[in-house]
């Protein structure tokens, strides 16, 4: 894995249940913290690794993130407003710029020169597949080891974005049950899979640059139940995932007819144990179809998972491979653990 620049412009909250050395390597990573469509000019508070910011537009469109709170006396700036290019906090009516400068101070509006600790943190933002992405210590926009969805601007593709899902329980957790494919037969065999085809033939797992690669085909369909007729007797479905550490992986399923469908499953790991979780989808088929039933589809899949998820003890993902058993079928899962080990986090999250 490439080595990922530190610079320490926050500290880990002090509420917060994250291991020192576990917050400190997750927050120099890049993750999903809202939609772009729902940005607005009203201030949102967003967390990653319990960091509350800020995320708000303002009126010449430009999307910013900050720590949500006023550096003069620690009012969160989600209760204040935006006027123009600048945020507003309600308490004494302090004034920051697009650059995170304090620009007036009301009460003293004699005072030109104001001290640089009336400054906001300010995060980077990068905007991809509809989504803000950010990272709490790297300003390296360039190393950001974002997920690759190609197909996400391509004219041939439609490009999908359902609501986020909340999800009590953690980031690793919920991205191996998405690279699990062992579990389709058991917990999804009301939405595609049967309980009468759980066997999973054998697939490769490879490391690579960026994570890991499998490659799995099985006759397991991925149309809906209602739709299984569509698929060609004795077509076999290919399910390619790609996994970006520490909680990012893209699931490419090629369909008959040369269709494919792409899925992110991007986690933003809110706290050790609260997840939230956005699924940009792209499709080169049926694209004129009915947007609700995806949206239906994708929650029935996610919520099949998220009751698992929430129910698996130890809620952390143990990367300790003694912690749990093992069989031959887990071999992306258990790649997947070495890596997130390799990374360096403590045994806090290991056990």
């Amino acid at each position: 894995m490439n080595a990922i620049p530190v610079v320490n412009l926050v500290n880990k909250p002090c509420y917060s249940q994250f291991e020192d050395q576990d917050w400190e390597i997750l927050s120099q990573h890049w993750y999903p913290v809202a939609r772009i469509e729902e940005v607005s000019m009203q201030p949102q508070q967003v967390t990653l690794l319990d960091v509350k910011m800020a995320l708000y537009k303002t009126a010449s469109g430009d999307i910013h993130l900050v720590r949500d709170i006023c550096p003069h006396r620690g009012v969160p700036l989600t209760k204040g407003w935006v006027e123009g290019e600048e945020i507003v906090c309600p308490y004494h009516g302090l004034r920051y710029n697009a650059e995170g400068k304090c620009t007036k101070i009301p009460a003293q509006p004699e005072l030109t020169k104001i001290s640089d600790r009336f400054s906001l943190t300010k995060f980077p933002v990068i905007q991809k597949y509809g989504l803000i992405w950010t990272s709490i210590q790297n300003r390296n926009v360039a190393s950001a080891n974002l997920p690759e969805l190609d197909t996400w601007d391509m004219p041939e593709h439609q490009a999908i974005l359902p609501p986020f899902v909340d999800i009590a329980g953690s980031s690793g957790r919920q991205l191996e049950g998405f690279i699990d494919v062992a579990h389709f037969a058991w917990v999804h065999h009301e939405a595609f899979a049967s309980r009468e085809n759980p066997v999973v033939p054998k697939y490769s797992t490879v490391k690579t640059d960026y994570g890991l690669r499998t490659e799995y085909m099985s006759d397991v369909s991925n149309y809906p139940h209602e739709l299984q007729h569509l698929a060609p007797k004795d077509f076999l479905w290919k399910r390619t995932f790609d996994v970006y550490p520490p909680f990012s992986a893209v699931l490419t399923v090629d369909f008959p007819n040369d269709g494919v469908l792409k899925i992110l499953n991007a986690c933003c790991p809110i706290s050790p144990n609260k997840t939230r979780l956005f699924v940009p989808l792209t499709r080169n088929f049926d694209t004129t179809g009915d947007l609700q039933a995806v949206y239906d589809f994708n929650a029935q899949i996610f919520a099949e998972d998220q009751e698992m998820v929430e129910a698996q003890k130890p809620e952390e993902l143990p990367l300790d491979l003694t912690m749990e058993a093992h069989f031959e079928a887990d071999r992306s899962s258990t790649m997947y653990r070495r890596i997130l080990a390799d990374l360096g986090l403590s045994k806090r999250y290991i056990v």
